[in-house]
């Protein structure tokens, strides 16, 4: 198990949230200060009792804080990552900054990362019948074409952005570049026509929080 004394996160490798959070870490240059606990989803393991307790949605990232607190939502605990940890900050470091940083990364959220996630886990076969007890292909595909008008929107706002959110990177540009790799995994490709989105995921990847993490 794991030690109270250091700050935690429960994860499950290769899954798209915990990958924002491991980013983000990545950047703040945190990763050595944090102890990570896999959780096996794949054999439900964030469906015991033992889970439940700290996390009753019963999903992944979960961050046990210095504090003994359990943050679970990925922005949640950007938020307190970004404030506990010194480095570059995430969040926005003036009041418009942070209303900028914080509207862009909903839209990153619910115009490609949750309408990928709602596609992958109801009209393909997601994580496998132990796991996708209930499925419905038409709320599945309609979330696909979502996703692509959300590729469409970042598209035409990165043709005079080098991020996504203000004038620097931030966990709007995490949770978009997550967003995308999660498309790709799902078989939802970027159209060719797109080019401002296609460069900017190119230039990202280079970044080496993205790397590190």
């Amino acid at each position: 198990m794991s030690s109270e004394s250091k700050i935690a996160l429960y994860e499950t490798t290769g899954f798209p949230n915990p990958a924002r959070v491991r980013a983000a870490l990545a950047e703040k240059g945190s990763l050595s200060q944090v102890e990570f606990i896999e959780v096996d989803v794949m054999n439900l393991e964030h469906r015991t009792e033992a889970f439940y307790a700290i996390n009753p949605l019963g999903t992944v990232p979960v961050l046990r804080t210095l504090e003994g607190e359990y943050l679970s939502e990925s922005t949640a605990i950007t938020e307190y990552i970004d404030a506990f940890f010194d480095g570059p900050s995430l969040t926005g470091t003036t009041p418009l900054e942070r209303g900028m940083i914080h509207m862009m990364q909903r839209r990153a959220e619910a115009m490609v990362m949750d309408a990928v996630g709602t596609y992958f886990h109801h009209a393909t076969k997601g994580l496998g019948p132990a796991l996708e007890t209930y499925q419905c292909s038409e709320w599945g595909n309609h979330q696909k074409q979502r996703a692509l008008a959300g590729f469409s929107y970042f598209n035409q706002h990165l043709e005079h952005n080098l991020y996504v959110a203000a004038d620097t990177f931030s966990m709007a540009d995490i949770t978009l570049f997550y967003g995308l790799a999660f498309a790709e995994f799902a078989g939802i490709d970027i159209p060719a026509e797109l080019t401002n989105l296609i460069g900017w995921r190119q230039t990202m990847s280079e970044r080496p929080c993205f790397s590190a993490s």
